[in-house]
């Protein structure tokens, strides 16, 4: 039986092949190619799949590079016997009536295959028409030249060719494989890192479980080693190696161990640390040996290993000596001051204070730039050459909340258990509460920052240290949505060090937000004008770009908020902005979607939701995955849609800033499908907060016209006037254009409820005024359809249907097919012909009013009356009337025996 390990993370793979298993069993003759890179487990996975068919009469071969040249090798074994043929068209014949039919033909390393029995096999496939054959070849997805021509060519004559990639596991598929193997929970950052290391190849992966013992995988390691098959390989390729080639090749290695540079390195460099003046036939020889690659840009030559698992077998077999002096040279060619200090450490066999001071002290540089990848590389570095033990403390904790600040939540995670063994102290608390806040543990970093705080006696005395708590006491406000506190601890920030300090940066980056959220709009807008140009450069500029972005959103100013949040997405260095881009992106597809460039929107959900994955940022998944549900379910899309749901969710202990868009994303769901009892339930959440401020403050988040839109479409519109009356005083004092509207859309719903018609279109006009000259045509789509169906509901038709027309044509221009088939509904119950009715005969539709035909074909595709009404904004009581005349014309007395009448008129 194949091991179940071939099967991780091959699941897609699987349900291909069984897909056009099941195709060639119609008699659709098929051939398949399945590629891979070596090792990626191609012929365990394809022997998987084998055994799960033992119906079929499967014949199996394999290529092998000495028969290549023997003509008929492969079909050779799989008749069993000598090929007598004087070309591949008659082997095909022959081979043909020797297979019976629900047949499976496997060909394993089909590029070493001879090419007489491709070709039979190929002509065999273009002649069993009618036949049950799958014929399955197995081999690398990068050839030889003369291979690949060959093959193409061949191929090339086929009448179809399927083609199933088995590519890299992912760090998911590695952590499920980890258990599975040797019964270890990998971290999520070593899972990445083992990926990144073997590129994902299930053979060098199970290499490494095997042989690094288990205790090891816990415990922080600054590189893997190579498999000892692959070390072994690249050790016998060395001992063939020139003494020149050699030197370049280690060079290149060396250079490579610095944790600032690239995966290339510049030839001049390289050259020089290998002390050669002529490195062409060296480089020659390293290319042709497959040790080195060589690329060429812009008049400059770099370097770079096939794979990581080779720099690091050349690594393993430079000696102790040679390695520190080889590093000690590397310091002194170098121009970057990380790299520099990096050598240094490689050329430091023991622990050295001095160099750790340096590393502490750029690490402060790079933070300052908000390079928090390179900080934190910096000080988890020197805290392992620290001699002080308080010191070597101190250090790891600093690089844990500088990786915590570059987003790099799974390498950070793996040094908690190291720093909760550190007793309770500020920094130890205030970077597990920083920690906490970015995983979404609302109650956890409360605790530990509020405790931290209490630890600071004298915040003057300690003033890097208070402005630090500070600063996560901000990001903490805004996560509850505390606008007050944040004003407050971002102030507290600011008293305590210069404005340039990176923790006041963040703290005023973010305080315009917290003056936004209490209404003060002027105040917030001040506040970014107010800061200094200095700030404004490099890296920190993203923080205030995003926030500047987000407050603009928010202020009805979307085209301002898309310049800016599109400049804050891109990551300037390595990994140090990450966690504002994706702040970002996720306020940018928000944007996205209300400039109604949805595409736009969903792509940047995408590109967030795949960081989200890496970083484990959990904190902003609800506010990332909630446009993703929105427009999916417009667009009718709910496979998808339910995938977003499900990512989006929070609970009552989460993060306002996570439970408040997960609601939404249920809720406005929920009203796509006209469930708007659902709505008010999944809203309920929201109406129950107590801290309300920047809930309720227009235009930062859309749920009041949403609750009450429910409200009054399910009959409740004293309750929903009187909750709309607050928020329309607040839109009104604030002056909020498009809150006034989405607000005066649901006032207008409830004085046509209440019969005043004519006060109702004075508001819907007034709605629609509001947002002329706003680029937000959801929103407006939205008052147009609540516009119109008030003036149906009215009695007024004729002005119903040429507004639901304008709504119906925003909704289509957005790609919003389940608002487009409602305003269709509307526009038939209205008595308005679209072209597209299909639903019943001409004879019945004549003996049914408009509106009957609109209930009976809800009613008919499995809606409750109670849907029904809302869909069609009607009362239960109207939905059963006109139900109960639609069975009378119809002879019916029931709603399946109505379904059916349907069905039957549709076949007819």
């Amino acid at each position: 039986m194949t091991d179940t390990a071939v099967l991780i993370g091959r699941n897609s793979e699987l349900t291909q092949l069984e897909r056009l298993l099941d195709e060639s069993r119609t008699g659709v003759p098929l051939l398949v190619l399945v590629e891979g890179a070596s090792g990626t487990g191609k012929s365990s996975l394809v022997s998987h799949f084998v055994e799960r068919h033992g119906d079929l009469i499967v014949h199996e071969a394999s290529g092998a590079h000495w028969e290549a040249d023997h003509r008929w090798s492969v079909l050779e074994q799989l008749l069993g016997e000598s090929v007598v043929a004087d070309d591949p068209v008659e082997a095909a014949h022959g081979f043909l009536g020797r297979v019976g039919d629900a047949t499976m033909i496997v060909v394993d390393d089909a590029h070493y295959a001879d090419i007489e029995s491709l070709q039979a096999l190929s002509s065999s496939i273009r002649r069993a028409n009618g036949r049950s054959l799958l014929m399955i070849w197995i081999l690398p997805d990068v050839l030889p030249d003369d291979v690949a021509q060959a093959t193409a060519d061949l191929l090339s004559n086929c009448h179809r060719t399927d083609t199933v990639h088995v590519g890299p596991l992912t760090p998911p598929d590695i952590t499920q494989l980890a258990l599975h193997r040797i019964g270890v929970d990998l971290s999520a950052w070593t899972a990445r890192r083992l990926q990144e290391h073997t590129l994902g190849n299930p053979r060098s992966i199970l290499q490494l479980l095997d042989e690094i013992p288990r205790n090891e995988w816990h415990r922080w390691q600054a590189r893997f080693p190579a498999p000892r098959q692959h070390s072994g390989r690249v050790s016998r390729i060395l001992d063939r190696c020139s003494p020149n080639t050699r030197a370049l090749v280690e060079a290149v290695a060396v250079l490579g161990t610095a944790a600032v540079q690239s995966s290339t390195e510049s030839l001049a460099l390289v050259a020089e640390l290998a002390e050669l003046t002529d490195t062409t036939q060296a480089l020659d020889e390293a290319h042709h040996l497959g040790l080195l690659t060589m690329r060429e840009q812009r008049g400059v030559v770099s370097l770079s290993f096939p794979d990581p698992m080779t720099r690091a077998a050349v690594a393993d077999e430079i000696g102790p000596a040679r390695w520190h002096s080889l590093h000690a040279r590397a310091a002194s060619l170098v121009d970057d001051e990380g790299a520099r200090l990096f050598h240094l450490v490689s050329a430091t066999p023991t622990g050295n204070e001095e160099l750790a001071t340096r590393l502490d002290a750029y690490a402060r540089r790079c933070a300052a730039d908000g390079a928090w990848s390179l900080a934190a590389e910096a000080l988890i570095t020197a805290s392992r050459i620290s001699l002080d033990r308080d010191l070597r403390t101190l250090r790891m904790i600093r690089g844990v909340d500088a990786l915590t600040g570059a987003a790099d939540l799974p390498q950070a995670q793996t040094f908690v258990p190291e720093i909760e063994s550190v007793p309770s102290g500020p920094m130890r608390n205030a970077v597990l509460g920083y920690l906490a806040i970015q995983k979404g543990r609302a109650a956890e970093a409360h605790h530990l920052l509020t405790e931290a705080w209490s630890m600071i006696d004298d915040p003057s005395s300690r003033p890097e240290l208070a402005a630090t708590i500070s600063q996560r006491l901000v990001l903490h406000s805004l996560a509850r949505l505390r606008g007050d506190d944040l004003v407050l601890w971002a102030d507290r920030a600011s008293d305590a060090l210069p404005d340039t300090a990176p923790p006041v940066v963040e703290s005023q980056a973010i305080r315009g937000l917290g003056l936004a959220m209490t209404g003060r709009v002027d105040d917030a807008t001040e506040s970014y004008s107010a800061l200094s140009e200095s700030i404004r450069l490099g890296a920190q500029s993203q923080r205030i770009r995003m926030a500047e972005g987000w407050l603009a959103l928010t202020l009805d100013r979307p085209d301002l908020a898309r310049t800016e949040l599109e400049a804050a997405e891109p990551t300037t260095f390595r990994g140090g902005s990450l966690r504002i881009s994706l702040w970002a992106q996720a306020w940018l597809a928000r944007t996205q979607f209300a400039l109604g460039a949805w595409s736009d929107a969903l792509r940047t959900v995408d590109r967030a939701a795949a960081q989200l994955d890496a970083t484990q940022l959990d904190l902003l998944g609800p506010l990332v995955h909630w446009t993703g549900a929105q427009i999916n379910a417009l667009r009718g899309n709910w496979d998808a849609a339910r995938q977003h749901t499900h990512r989006a969710r929070a609970g009552n202990n989460d993060y306002p800033l996570m439970l408040v868009p997960a609601c939404l994303c249920l809720a406005q769901c929920a009203e796509v499908v006209s469930d708007y009892a659902s709505v008010l339930r999944y809203l309920q959440p929201i109406v129950a907060m107590r801290d309300r401020g920047a809930i309720d403050e227009p235009g930062h988040w859309p749920w009041p016209d949403l609750y009450g839109n429910a409200l009054v479409i399910t009959g409740r519109v004293n309750e929903a006037d009187e909750f709309l009356l607050p928020h329309e005083e607040l839109a009104a004092e604030r002056g909020h254009r498009s809150a006034k509207a989405r607000l005066g859309y649901v006032r207008g719903r409830i004085l046509g409820a209440r019969g005043d018609i004519d006060a109702a279109r004075d508001v819907f006009e007034n709605s629609l005024a509001e947002i002329d000259t706003l680029p937000l045509p959801y929103d407006r789509a939205r008052v147009n359809f609540a516009y119109g169906q008030t003036l149906r509901r009215a009695g007024r038709r004729r002005d119903a249907d040429a507004v639901i027309r304008t709504a119906r044509e925003l909704y289509s221009s957005l790609g919003a097919v389940t608002y487009v088939e409602r305003c269709d509904r509307e526009l038939k119950a209205g008595g308005l012909r679209t072209g597209e009715e299909t639903e019943v005969p001409r004879a019945d539709l004549s003996t049914l009013t408009p509106q009957e035909r609109a209930v009976a074909n809800l009613v008919a595709s499995g809606r409750t009356n109670k849907e029904v009404a809302g869909e069609l904004f009607l009362s239960v009581k109207t939905v059963q009337y006109h139900l109960t005349r639609v069975y009378s014309k119809f002879g019916i007395r029931s709603r399946s025996e109505l379904a059916a009448k349907f069905r039957q008129q549709d076949r007819g």
